[in-house]
């Protein structure tokens, strides 16, 4: 059975200082229970919260990089950096980066091919913009988004890879995918996975569902057969993200 993983994208949110103390207090609230927990904290806060989650079973998470080593790339941060950080997990695609910051879904096989190299767990998010759903292309677009994701990506490393289905249309706003709409699409990107490593690997890999959950809805939602957690946005800056992570 997969264990759930639950993360928490702190996004633009919480320096140094407020990234400790919420930490601080957050992670006895979450820590050794039935899911693994991720913070994906900014750059500036990973000392931090890796500081304020020693010793603990609570991993630490960027929320991007670059996909190269080193060089010329004023103001980016490499996976070679991450690790030495001690850093676990990091947020590959996030629809906010694609939407904000032009990332394309070769870029985002880069970044995932060069996390996996460095050790890193790659968080890779897929899904749907309220167009290609009103058009009900929602399945098709994200089977093209694992493919090209997982490109040149071997079995081994394919299952260290966590996916999150996050449509569009549903982080920030509030609205939430009805739990028949999420499972629907993980079982659809769990199917690619199967098409593409076999039906096994597919069975071993975790998805996630991101897209305003909280902590009245975070049952229903993970307690479908393919969603197995969930990539929690402003919900997990919120003092109630233990209801969250503590679901049953």
């Amino acid at each position: 059975m997969r264990k759930k993983i639950i993360a928490g994208n702190w996004k633009m949110n919480k320096g140094p200082d407020a990234a400790r103390e919420f930490a601080v207090e957050m992670t006895p609230k979450v820590d050794g229970g039935a899911a693994d927990v991720v913070f994906c904290v900014p750059y500036v806060s990973l000392l931090a919260a890796l500081d304020a989650a020693k010793g603990t079973f609570v991993a630490i998470g960027a929320q991007n990089m670059h996909f190269e080593d080193a060089g010329a790339y004023t103001g980016e941060v490499s996976p070679g950096m991450l690790k030495e950080l001690g850093v676990k997990y990091v947020i590959i695609g996030h629809s906010e980066r694609r939407a904000y910051f032009g990332e394309t879904d070769d870029i985002v096989n880069k970044k995932a091919k060069a996390a996996l190299v460095h050790g890193l767990m790659p968080i890779l998010c897929v899904g749907e913009s309220l167009e290609q759903r009103n058009l009900g292309i929602t399945i098709e677009h994200v089977r093209i988004q694992v493919k090209i994701a997982f490109d040149g990506i071997s079995a081994v490393d394919a299952e260290k890879i966590v996916i999150a289905y996050e449509p569009i249309w549903a982080i920030g706003t509030g609205v939430t995918a009805t739990a028949q709409q999420a499972e629907e699409a993980c079982a659809a990107v769990r199917q690619v996975v199967a098409e593409l490593y076999g039906q096994p690997i597919a069975d071993k890999i975790r998805i996630q569902y991101g897209g305003s959950v909280t902590a009245d809805n975070a049952a229903e939602l993970f307690a479908q057969p393919n969603i197995d957690g969930g990539l929690v946005g402003g919900a997990s800056i919120k003092a109630d993200f233990d209801r969250i992570v503590n679901y049953q």
